[in-house]
């Protein structure tokens, strides 16, 4: 029913306020947050599903497309895409190709190139059983019986939400939240998400921008259910992808205890665990808690893609103490499997304690927390506004002072502006973010393309600007959007959100944020010191 749905579905775009009038049982099957059905010819050779399959793409896809298509090279193309929009790590190939070319990982034996287990070969389950319950700090070794292997998280991703759910039902998530995952569930298993939406607002609860809590999950899981949607499990994202967000233990163990009173499935994607880079912030993982809630329906995930900078190796684990879950996603594995090398390399990789701890992780966080730096300095010289973490690769940003009207289709603009001018972002929408106006930039990038890519988003937004003041001067304040992004330190700098001001309606705490954001733009403060007057 949805799939025949959708393929009859019309294309436009739409903003927040349209979105939320529309019953949220119909909202759940409306593709046109992430497909481009525009000038889309159905194809009479592919199924309604082949045809969603063909069109399922949003500004994500396009703008990898159009960056494999014209890749920024230093020698051959100096002109071509810096891509700031990709989760990868490019700050370690130095380290991870020495480290996967030593003799230790040039084995070739009879066992690998046949068929395996299809959970993966025993010799690499127990040495990921091992691996996490050294790093996630497990109060008891882990199993190898409760590990499977798949060609990614992306893989698990699909397999879990085939295997927990029926066509039709849905999976909880907060937004923003990373977009691949809607594929991944949606492609295979026609299973859907709701979504608890976060926002920039301070408020309930909430101590930080885009905090999640269990109000927030209750909400959605009831707003759900009155229209008749089965949720069936809770996705939790940690460290979170795009915000960077690490949750407490005490955060940890309420959504457990919801997704417990609810019966609910929990997905626990720890990707990113070992990126924290920043010795004031501590991770947690669900596989470190003294006793987990509701064990048998707590499922966590993880790969090397992130932690190791080997994105083009697809390797993805998961620990689940749920046989019949383990059996059926194992059932899957047939097509989603690691080629016997691979899995050979990657058990090398995981038992060299002594390395990943003395010299990989050391340099990792060292190099990681020095491009955070680089990038979060030239935002603050920008005035934009940040959220300030300290795991991932990415910086969440504010960039709703550029838009003139507030809507997603602006964003859209902005965003196509950046990849005119040779840099990709990923927008907020990508994220089914419900605010306009953010933007996802990677900072795990080589010195000389963050500085490159900085120069050419400074460009973008001091052109914007300048359209905005002549806008303005034709058009004056016709702006009242809200849910600006409270002054905290959470959001740092420019945290007051600048509205264009009328005459006659300007009070002196908008006179004063707004003199701030031009000192602050400027290089009069560091041209004019204290030393120079005397």
């Amino acid at each position: 029913q949805a799939l025949s749905e959708i393929a009859g579905m019309g294309g436009g775009g739409g903003n927040l306020q349209d979105m939320r009038a529309h019953p949220l049982a119909e909202r759940q099957v409306d593709m046109r947050g992430f497909c481009n059905p525009s000038n889309f010819q159905k194809s009479p050779y592919l199924s309604a599903r082949g045809n969603i399959a063909n069109i399922f793409r949003g500004s994500t896809e396009e703008g990898y497309s159009a960056y494999h298509a014209d890749k920024y090279d230093e020698d051959k193309n100096p002109n071509g895409i810096i891509n700031f929009g990709t989760s990868e790590n490019k700050l370690c190939f130095d380290l991870m190709s020495k480290r996967l070319t030593q003799a230790d990982m040039n084995l070739m034996e009879p066992p690998l190139l046949q068929y395996p287990d299809w959970k993966g070969h025993m010799f690499l389950r127990e040495e990921v059983a091992r691996f996490l319950t050294y790093y996630c700090k497990a109060p008891a070794p882990l199993k190898a019986e409760n590990v499977i292997v798949l060609n990614g998280c992306g893989s698990l991703f699909s397999a879990l939400a085939t295997v927990l759910c029926d066509p039709g039902e849905a999976v909880l998530i907060a937004t923003p939240f990373y977009g691949g995952i809607t594929q991944s569930v949606f492609l295979y298993g026609n299973v859907k998400l709701v979504y608890a939406y976060l926002d920039s607002k301070i408020t309930g609860t909430s101590t930080r921008p885009f905090q999640l809590t269990v109000e927030k999950l209750e909400k959605a899981l009831l707003d759900a259910r009155a229209e008749g949607i089965t949720v069936r499990a809770l996705i939790l994202l940690n460290p979170q992808n795009p915000l960077g967000d690490i949750y407490s233990l005490s955060e940890l163990r309420d959504y457990l205890e919801f997704a417990k009173r609810h019966e609910l499935h929990v997905i626990v994607d720890e990707i990113y665990m070992l990126s924290v880079f920043d010795e004031s912030a501590t991770f947690h993982s669900v596989l470190g808690m003294d006793r987990l809630p509701d064990p048998q329906r707590t499922h966590v995930m993880w790969g090397i893609s992130k932690d190791f900078a080997v994105s083009g190796i697809r390797f993805g684990t998961l620990y689940t103490e749920n046989q019949d879950v383990a059996k059926a996603v194992a059932s899957l594995c047939y097509f989603h499997g690691v080629c016997g090398p691979v899995q050979h390399k990657v058990a090398q990789l995981l038992r060299d304690r002594d390395w990943i701890n003395q010299v990989y992780l050391r340099a990792n966080h060292t190099r990681l927390k020095a491009a955070h730096t680089y990038v979060t300095d030239e935002l603050k010289t920008l005035g934009v506004p940040f959220l300030n973490r300290n795991a991932g690769f990415f910086v969440w940003i504010d960039f709703r002072k550029y838009l003139r009207t507030g809507t997603f289709e602006e964003e859209m603009m902005l965003w196509r502006r950046f990849l005119d001018n040779k840099v990709l972002l990923s927008c907020g929408k990508a994220f089914e973010c419900s605010e306009p106006g953010w933007f996802r930039i990677i900072f795990a990038d080589k010195t000389h393309r963050l500085q490159l890519g900085m120069q050419r988003i400074r460009k973008v937004l001091e052109e914007r600007e300048k359209e905005i003041l002549a806008e303005e001067k034709e058009q004056p304040c016709q702006s009242d959007q809200d849910g600006k992004a409270d002054s905290t330190d959470e959001v740092i700098f420019v945290s007051r959100h600048q509205e264009p001001t009328c005459a006659g309606t300007s009070n002196l705490g908008d006179l004063i944020g707004l003199l701030q954001q031009q000192m602050r733009s400027t290089d009069w403060l560091q041209k004019n010191t204290a030393e120079q007057f005397a």
